[in-house]
């Protein structure tokens, strides 16, 4: 094989160092379902989701209603990671994933302090 590497399927994607881990789903393909753990308020959820093979996956959340698509290569690995920080995400949920036979894809569900909070003191 040549020496390039591609990011692959093999493991589900991985999350900034400073968040904990919520929920995780290994290859997978078709649809699929995915509980999470409570955490605290104030915490946001970042869901950091991969996919493979020709056609879109939809990625919903719940309780808090919100969802986003992810278009799949057929040859390369997608990823894409959204944190969310509204009212109900300290609550424990459920990831679901729609996905055409096709696409295989893995998710990592993570919890931590929002992005957008106040930056550190930079002294």
């Amino acid at each position: 094989m040549p020496g390039t590497t591609q990011p692959s399927l093999q493991k589900p994607p991985e999350l900034d160092s400073d968040a904990s881990l919520a929920g995780r789903q290994k290859v997978t393909t078709g649809n699929g379902s995915i509980p999470y753990s409570k955490g605290k308020k104030g915490d946001a959820l970042t869901i950091a989701v991969s996919c493979q093979g020709k056609g879109k996956i939809t990625v919903t959340v719940r309780p808090v209603q919100v969802s986003f698509p992810l278009e799949c290569g057929a040859d390369q690995v997608s990823t894409v990671s959204n944190e969310f920080a509204l009212s109900g995400v300290e609550r424990s949920g459920v990831v679901s994933v729609e996905a055409f036979s096709a696409v295989r894809w893995s998710l990592t569900v993570g919890r931590g302090a929002p992005t957008e909070a106040d930056p550190p003191d930079a002294g």
